[in-house]
């Protein structure tokens, strides 16, 4: 039986494609590149939007690349079921192209974050996050300078209601992001966004603070695998 194809995209300027392909590979998925001007998914299973810095960051994190080729075929395949997972600015990117409800918003205090941060799974019932338990509280790396979620009233107790927080900080709020959130889903729940880095966190060989982000990939691989 062959192995899932996960999709990893890589826009100008990001920077964790690699990465992220490593953590597919790692998890026993076929990692496959998708450049930002491609013009089709190439068939694959589930996509993975990494972090980085995309072109047209100046004007808004996301705000460009979410017009990019690929994007055309990637939303309506994400809208009909797709599995996708953005991290960082692909969290950024989800957000501008509406799959995600909200915005990501300048740090509180405008200060750049790199560290490592405690997050609590409020959702396991997602692709992505199967593997986890709800409450578990786990590690992961961030890093970004914009990562501050906010949305309306209406659509913060929408999130809350429908159970569409998928991931909280905990330790301290890094950034100000609203109710703590570092985390959502779509309101299928195939589409996943999250600030922190789970492709950093998979192998205790590269120095990171814990193996939690295997789980991600662990996830998504088991459902592709039973779909």
């Amino acid at each position: 039986m062959s192995a899932a194809r996960v999709g990893v995209v890589t826009f100008p300027g990001t920077l964790d494609d690699q990465d992220a392909a490593r953590a597919v590979r790692h998890a026993g998925g076929e990692a496959v590149p998708l450049w930002h001007a491609d013009p089709d998914l190439r068939g694959v299973d589930a996509v993975f939007l990494p972090g980085g810095f995309s072109y047209g960051d100046y004007l808004r994190c996301g705000a460009i690349s979410r017009f990019a080729p690929l994007m055309e075929e990637l939303i309506p395949a994400a809208r009909a079921g797709l599995p996708v997972l953005g991290t960082c600015n692909g969290f950024q990117i989800l957000c501008e192209a509406h799959l995600l409800p909200g915005a990501l918003m300048r740090n509180a205090g405008l200060h750049y974050i790199c560290r490592d941060q405690g997050i609590r799974v409020e959702s396991s019932t997602t692709p992505w996050t199967s593997d986890f338990t709800e409450g578990q509280e786990i590690v992961l790396p961030i890093k970004h300078g914009e990562g501050r979620y906010v949305a309306d009233e209406a659509t913060l107790g929408a999130l809350e209601a429908g159970g569409q927080v998928v991931f909280r900080y905990t330790g301290g709020n890094p950034n100000g992001s609203l109710n703590d959130i570092a985390g959502i889903r779509n309101e299928a729940g195939n589409i996943v966004g999250l600030m922190p880095h789970p492709e950093h966190a998979v192998e205790e060989l590269t120095g990171a603070p814990s193996t939690d982000g295997r789980a991600f990939f662990s996830s998504i691989l088991k459902k592709l695998v039973n779909a």
